[in-house]
Order: structure tokens, then C-alpha cells, then sequence
């Protein structure tokens, strides 16, 4: 069975999502769900559904080799990062090549980079009166959302709509989206 790491900073959805989509698939398994947040609710959602779930602090992820030696140990077939806001380090992506992906909310290469993420990015989306959003599934490299783009899928954005109704149409593309691309990539041995 392949095996999957999740990066989460936050709630979780989407972490929660993809860890029930595998455990009912069968062909792979979130094994391990790491974040950068302490309080995050991830870590609840993963007590729930009795995944193993760690927080780590920065030096842990960039300065040291902590995180990456959990990785290693693990040995996953891909790792995931659903709404982790740090940017990933170079040493770590070293090791793992091509085995990193990410969800981004909006069709990357628009409203990417630092500090686009989460209602920063919706926000700018309604202010630039988008008439299309949507997520981008995307390899990571050393630079903010400017990995090799996997998949996209589109939403239409009304001139009505506020940054929190174009939120709700980005989560529920990734909820429909996100793990069947994440099946999809370890079927074809990504």
C-alpha cells in the first residue's frame, strides 16, 4: 500500500478529507499528518480518525534535520501539503524529488507567491473582479507556488459573490478534486 504524508497548518478539511478518501479506497494511507501550528484543529480531526499527527517549530523543519528524518523514516510515496503555509526547504525537496505536491487556491500563475494563501488569496480575487477562479494542484519546488502544474479546475466567480462565497466554491473543488489527483499521481507512480 502507498504511503502518504500531509502538511497541514490549520483546520484540516482538507487533511480529513484525503485520509478518508484512502482509508476507503484502500490503495494508499495517510500514515502521517505533521504541522507547523500546535493549536492547529488538524491534530484534533487526526486523534479522531486515529492517524498519527506531530507539530514541529521552524528550526525543527529548516534549520535542522528533525522533520526530514521523520520523513525519511516514514518512507512515503508522496507528500502532500493541504494548506501548510511555510515554504517547503530545498534540502528536504532534495530528497524527495518530485514527490511534493500542493493545493493551491486560485489558478496559479495567478495570485501566487508569499503571503497568497487562504482569504488573502479570495480577497484579491474578488477585488480584481475575477469572473473565474479556482485550485491548482501543483509540484513544489524551492520557490512559493511555482511548481510544475498537475491539474486545475475552474469555478465562475459572479460579480455578487463575496471573498467568503468564492472560499466556499474553492473548498468544494478541492474536497471533489484533491484526492482523486493524489490517487491518480500514485497510481502512475508519480
Amino acid at each position: 500500500m502507498k504511503r502518504i504524508i500531509v502538511f497541514a497548518s490549520g483546520s484540516g478539511t482538507n487533511a480529513e478529507n484525503l485520509i478518508k478518501f484512502f482509508n476507503e479506497t484502500k490503495t494508499a494511507s495517510v500514515v502521517q499528518v505533521l504541522t507547523n501550528n500546535p493549536h492547529a484543529k488538524v491534530l484534533d480531526r487526526c486523534k479522531l480518525l486515529e492517524v498519527s499527527a506531530l507539530s514541529f517549530n521552524r528550526m525543527a523543519l529548516s534549520k535542522t534535520n528533525d522533520v526530514l528524518n521523520i520523513l525519511k523514516a516514514s518512507n512515503p510515496d508522496l507528500i502532500v501539503l493541504a494548506g501548510f503555509l511555510w515554504k517547503f526547504p530545498e534540502f528536504i525537496l532534495n530528497e524527495f524529488p518530485n514527490k511534493v505536491i500542493n493545493v493551491h487556491p486560485a489558478l496559479l500563475p495567478k495570485y501566487g507567491g508569499k503571503g497568497m494563501y487562504g482569504m488573502n488569496v479570495h480577497e484579491a480575487v474578488v477585488a480584481n473582479k475575477e469572473t473565474e477562479t479556482g485550485i491548482t494542484i501543483h509540484y513544489v519546488n524551492e520557490h512559493y507556488d511555482e511548481g510544475a502544474i498537475i491539474f486545475q479546475a475552474k469555478c465562475e466567480v459572479l460579480p455578487s459573490d463575496s471573498a467568503q462565497d468564492v472560499a466556499a466554491k474553492i473548498h468544494e473543488l478541492e474536497m471533489e478534486h484533491f484526492p482523486k489527483v493524489v490517487e491518480d499521481l500514485l497510481n502512475s507512480g508519480n
